[in-house]
Protein backbone atom coordinates (compact mmCIF):
# COMPACT_ATOMS: atom_id res chain seq x y z
CA UNK A 1 0.00 0.00 0.00
CA UNK A 2 1.38 3.31 -0.83
CA UNK A 3 0.97 7.12 0.43
CA UNK A 4 0.23 9.86 -1.38
CA UNK A 5 4.28 10.86 -1.50
CA UNK A 6 5.32 6.97 -2.59
CA UNK A 7 2.68 7.38 -5.66
CA UNK A 8 3.51 10.99 -6.10
CA UNK A 9 7.64 9.41 -6.37
CA UNK A 10 6.74 6.46 -8.78
CA UNK A 11 4.71 8.91 -11.00
CA UNK A 12 7.88 10.88 -11.49
CA UNK A 13 10.29 7.95 -11.63
CA UNK A 14 8.46 6.42 -14.15
CA UNK A 15 8.24 9.71 -16.44
CA UNK A 16 11.91 10.55 -15.60
CA UNK A 17 12.77 6.81 -16.74
CA UNK A 18 10.46 7.06 -19.74
CA UNK A 19 12.66 10.42 -20.67
CA UNK A 20 16.16 8.85 -19.86
CA UNK A 21 15.32 6.35 -22.28
CA UNK A 22 14.55 8.20 -24.89
CA UNK A 23 17.95 10.22 -24.57
CA UNK A 24 19.86 7.37 -24.60
CA UNK A 25 18.02 5.85 -27.25
CA UNK A 26 18.60 9.01 -29.34
CA UNK A 27 22.22 9.26 -28.43
CA UNK A 28 23.13 5.48 -29.32
CA UNK A 29 20.53 5.57 -32.31
CA UNK A 30 20.08 8.74 -33.76
CA UNK A 31 16.46 9.97 -34.72
CA UNK A 32 17.39 10.64 -38.40
CA UNK A 33 18.62 6.72 -38.90
CA UNK A 34 15.43 5.22 -37.35
CA UNK A 35 12.75 7.56 -39.69
CA UNK A 36 13.67 4.92 -41.97
CA UNK A 37 12.09 2.13 -40.08
CA UNK A 38 9.24 4.67 -39.32
CA UNK A 39 6.81 2.44 -41.49
CA UNK A 40 7.08 -0.51 -39.19
CA UNK A 41 7.18 1.38 -36.05
CA UNK A 42 4.11 2.84 -36.74
CA UNK A 43 1.77 -0.08 -37.03
CA UNK A 44 3.35 -2.04 -33.89
CA UNK A 45 2.90 1.47 -31.87
CA UNK A 46 -0.61 1.68 -33.16
CA UNK A 47 -1.26 -1.85 -32.27
CA UNK A 48 0.81 -1.72 -28.53
CA UNK A 49 -1.11 1.53 -27.93
CA UNK A 50 -4.78 0.10 -28.59
CA UNK A 51 -4.12 -3.24 -27.27
CA UNK A 52 -2.45 -1.91 -23.92
CA UNK A 53 -5.19 0.66 -23.93
CA UNK A 54 -7.79 -1.69 -23.88
CA UNK A 55 -6.09 -3.80 -21.07
CA UNK A 56 -5.65 -0.81 -18.85
CA UNK A 57 -9.09 0.34 -19.44
CA UNK A 58 -10.51 -3.19 -18.19
CA UNK A 59 -8.23 -3.25 -15.03
CA UNK A 60 -9.51 0.17 -13.97
CA UNK A 61 -12.89 -0.48 -14.67
CA UNK A 62 -12.55 -4.17 -12.88
CA UNK A 63 -11.15 -2.56 -9.63
CA UNK A 64 -13.42 -0.29 -9.46
CA UNK A 65 -16.35 -1.61 -9.63
CA UNK A 66 -14.94 -4.17 -6.95
CA UNK A 67 -14.87 -1.36 -4.90
CA UNK A 68 -17.83 -0.21 -5.68
CA UNK A 69 -19.48 -3.25 -4.65
CA UNK A 70 -17.24 -3.65 -1.52
CA UNK A 71 -18.58 -0.36 -0.15
CA UNK A 72 -22.24 -1.10 -1.37
CA UNK A 73 -21.98 -4.74 0.28
CA UNK A 74 -20.98 -2.89 3.97
CA UNK A 75 -23.30 -0.27 3.53
CA UNK A 76 -26.30 -3.72 3.47
CA UNK A 77 -24.13 -5.09 6.62
CA UNK A 78 -24.59 -1.61 8.85
CA UNK A 79 -28.22 -1.44 7.54
CA UNK A 80 -28.85 -5.06 8.42
CA UNK A 81 -27.42 -4.94 11.94
CA UNK A 82 -29.59 -1.50 12.39
CA UNK A 83 -32.55 -3.45 11.72
CA UNK A 84 -31.76 -6.14 14.28
CA UNK A 85 -31.77 -3.86 16.70
CA UNK A 86 -34.80 -2.05 16.11
CA UNK A 87 -36.22 -5.95 15.78
CA UNK A 88 -35.28 -6.49 19.40
CA UNK A 89 -38.41 -4.68 20.36
CA UNK A 90 -40.58 -7.09 19.43
CA UNK A 91 -39.00 -10.23 21.28
CA UNK A 92 -39.55 -10.15 25.22
CA UNK A 93 -37.32 -9.81 27.89
CA UNK A 94 -34.59 -10.54 28.54
CA UNK A 95 -33.57 -11.58 25.43
CA UNK A 96 -34.57 -7.70 24.16
CA UNK A 97 -32.28 -6.21 26.35
CA UNK A 98 -29.24 -8.77 25.10
CA UNK A 99 -29.67 -8.53 21.83
CA UNK A 100 -30.08 -4.57 21.75
CA UNK A 101 -26.31 -4.89 24.05
CA UNK A 102 -25.23 -7.46 21.22
CA UNK A 103 -26.09 -5.72 18.15
CA UNK A 104 -24.18 -2.18 19.68
CA UNK A 105 -21.36 -4.61 20.18
CA UNK A 106 -21.14 -6.10 16.70
CA UNK A 107 -21.11 -2.24 15.10
CA UNK A 108 -18.20 -1.23 17.99
CA UNK A 109 -16.31 -4.34 17.23
CA UNK A 110 -16.36 -3.83 12.96
CA UNK A 111 -15.54 -0.11 13.84
CA UNK A 112 -12.92 -0.45 16.44
CA UNK A 113 -11.38 -4.12 15.60
CA UNK A 114 -12.57 -5.67 12.24
CA UNK A 115 -11.57 -2.16 10.56
CA UNK A 116 -7.82 -2.23 11.66
CA UNK A 117 -7.58 -5.88 11.30
CA UNK A 118 -8.39 -5.88 7.71
CA UNK A 119 -6.27 -2.75 7.09
CA UNK A 120 -3.29 -4.73 8.24
CA UNK A 121 -4.66 -8.09 5.86
CA UNK A 122 -5.28 -9.69 9.19
CA UNK A 123 -8.83 -12.23 9.24
CA UNK A 124 -10.99 -9.82 12.12
CA UNK A 125 -12.89 -12.93 14.39
CA UNK A 126 -14.41 -10.23 16.96
CA UNK A 127 -17.92 -9.42 15.20
CA UNK A 128 -18.02 -13.24 14.43
CA UNK A 129 -18.41 -13.84 18.06
CA UNK A 130 -20.82 -11.20 18.58
CA UNK A 131 -23.15 -12.38 16.04
CA UNK A 132 -22.92 -16.06 16.94
CA UNK A 133 -24.11 -14.56 20.36
CA UNK A 134 -26.90 -12.81 18.66
CA UNK A 135 -28.18 -16.13 17.06
CA UNK A 136 -27.98 -17.87 20.31
CA UNK A 137 -30.29 -14.95 22.23
CA UNK A 138 -32.98 -14.85 18.86
CA UNK A 139 -33.35 -19.03 19.21
CA UNK A 140 -33.56 -19.09 22.65
CA UNK A 141 -36.86 -17.10 22.17
CA UNK A 142 -39.45 -18.99 23.30
CA UNK A 143 -43.12 -19.03 21.66
CA UNK A 144 -45.05 -16.41 22.36
CA UNK A 145 -47.89 -13.87 20.97
CA UNK A 146 -48.28 -13.55 17.04
CA UNK A 147 -46.37 -9.92 17.03
CA UNK A 148 -43.08 -11.83 19.04
CA UNK A 149 -43.24 -14.63 16.59
CA UNK A 150 -43.14 -12.63 13.99
CA UNK A 151 -40.59 -10.37 15.39
CA UNK A 152 -38.07 -13.66 15.80
CA UNK A 153 -39.00 -14.60 12.30
CA UNK A 154 -37.44 -11.23 11.31
CA UNK A 155 -34.64 -10.77 13.10
CA UNK A 156 -33.62 -14.64 12.24
CA UNK A 157 -33.98 -13.00 8.44
CA UNK A 158 -31.99 -10.47 9.23
CA UNK A 159 -29.28 -12.36 10.91
CA UNK A 160 -28.96 -14.49 7.79
CA UNK A 161 -28.55 -11.48 5.98
CA UNK A 162 -26.11 -9.89 8.05
CA UNK A 163 -23.77 -13.72 8.31
CA UNK A 164 -23.89 -13.19 4.76
CA UNK A 165 -22.37 -9.53 4.36
CA UNK A 166 -20.10 -10.31 6.62
CA UNK A 167 -18.52 -13.29 4.62
CA UNK A 168 -18.78 -10.99 1.48
CA UNK A 169 -16.73 -8.31 3.89
CA UNK A 170 -14.25 -10.36 4.72
CA UNK A 171 -13.77 -12.34 1.64
CA UNK A 172 -13.56 -9.12 -0.48
CA UNK A 173 -10.59 -7.48 2.25
CA UNK A 174 -8.18 -9.79 0.63
CA UNK A 175 -9.20 -10.24 -2.90
CA UNK A 176 -6.23 -8.02 -5.41
CA UNK A 177 -5.38 -8.66 -8.76
CA UNK A 178 -3.31 -11.87 -9.53
CA UNK A 179 0.47 -11.81 -10.16
CA UNK A 180 -0.34 -12.40 -13.58
CA UNK A 181 -2.17 -10.01 -13.76
CA UNK A 182 0.34 -7.22 -12.62
CA UNK A 183 2.93 -8.60 -15.34
CA UNK A 184 0.75 -8.09 -17.96
CA UNK A 185 0.19 -4.18 -16.84
CA UNK A 186 4.00 -3.48 -16.11
CA UNK A 187 5.68 -4.99 -19.32
CA UNK A 188 2.48 -3.66 -21.57
CA UNK A 189 3.62 -0.03 -20.23
CA UNK A 190 7.14 -0.74 -20.75
CA UNK A 191 6.43 -1.85 -24.42
CA UNK A 192 4.20 0.98 -25.09
CA UNK A 193 6.85 3.55 -23.91
CA UNK A 194 9.90 1.80 -25.70
CA UNK A 195 7.92 1.58 -28.96
CA UNK A 196 7.19 5.63 -28.62
CA UNK A 197 10.55 6.08 -28.19
CA UNK A 198 11.86 4.31 -31.09
CA UNK A 199 9.85 6.22 -32.82
CA UNK A 200 11.96 8.28 -35.22
CA UNK A 201 10.43 11.93 -34.99
CA UNK A 202 11.63 14.81 -36.87
CA UNK A 203 10.74 17.40 -33.84
CA UNK A 204 12.43 15.48 -30.90
CA UNK A 205 10.76 17.76 -28.75
CA UNK A 206 7.37 16.77 -29.72
CA UNK A 207 8.36 13.77 -29.24
CA UNK A 208 9.37 14.05 -25.78
CA UNK A 209 6.24 15.72 -24.71
CA UNK A 210 4.34 12.78 -26.12
CA UNK A 211 6.71 10.18 -24.04
CA UNK A 212 6.29 12.47 -21.17
CA UNK A 213 2.31 12.21 -21.85
CA UNK A 214 2.49 8.15 -21.93
CA UNK A 215 4.54 8.03 -19.50
CA UNK A 216 2.63 10.31 -17.43
CA UNK A 217 -0.56 9.18 -18.31
CA UNK A 218 0.19 5.12 -17.64
CA UNK A 219 2.09 5.34 -14.43
CA UNK A 220 -1.33 7.61 -13.04
CA UNK A 221 -3.00 4.37 -14.33
CA UNK A 222 -0.81 1.62 -12.72
CA UNK A 223 -1.02 3.56 -9.45
CA UNK A 224 -4.76 4.16 -9.20
CA UNK A 225 -4.97 0.29 -10.01
CA UNK A 226 -2.55 -0.39 -6.95
CA UNK A 227 -4.35 1.98 -4.78
CA UNK A 228 -7.79 0.70 -5.11
CA UNK A 229 -7.91 -3.13 -6.05
CA UNK A 230 -7.37 -3.92 -2.40
CA UNK A 231 -10.77 -2.63 -1.31
CA UNK A 232 -10.25 -2.30 2.63
CA UNK A 233 -6.53 -1.58 2.43
CA UNK A 234 -4.18 1.39 1.23
CA UNK A 235 -4.67 5.16 0.41
CA UNK A 236 -8.11 4.59 -1.28
CA UNK A 237 -10.21 2.07 1.04
CA UNK A 238 -13.64 1.66 2.29
CA UNK A 239 -15.10 3.96 4.65
CA UNK A 240 -16.76 2.92 7.96
CA UNK A 241 -19.09 5.62 7.94
CA UNK A 242 -22.05 3.25 7.52
CA UNK A 243 -21.32 1.40 11.03
CA UNK A 244 -20.64 4.96 12.28
CA UNK A 245 -23.90 6.20 11.42
CA UNK A 246 -25.57 2.63 12.83
CA UNK A 247 -23.76 3.58 16.22
CA UNK A 248 -25.72 6.51 16.15
CA UNK A 249 -28.88 5.26 15.12
CA UNK A 250 -28.71 2.70 17.71
CA UNK A 251 -27.43 4.97 20.94
CA UNK A 252 -30.65 7.01 19.72
CA UNK A 253 -33.19 4.80 20.10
Amino acid sequence: MLTVSQNFIVVTAAVIGALLLMETLNRIWPPERRRTYNDLIGWQVSILGTTYAVILGFMLYTVWTSFVEADLNVDREANAVADVYRLADGIPEPQRTQLKFLARSYADAVVKRDWPEMAINREPMQSNAMSTEMWKTVMSVSSGSPTEITAQEHAISELSSLDAYRLTRLLQSTTQLPTVLWCVLLVGGVLTIVSVCAFGAENVKLQMLQVFSFSLLVSLSLVAIADIHRPFRGLIHVSDNAFRQAQRTMQAR
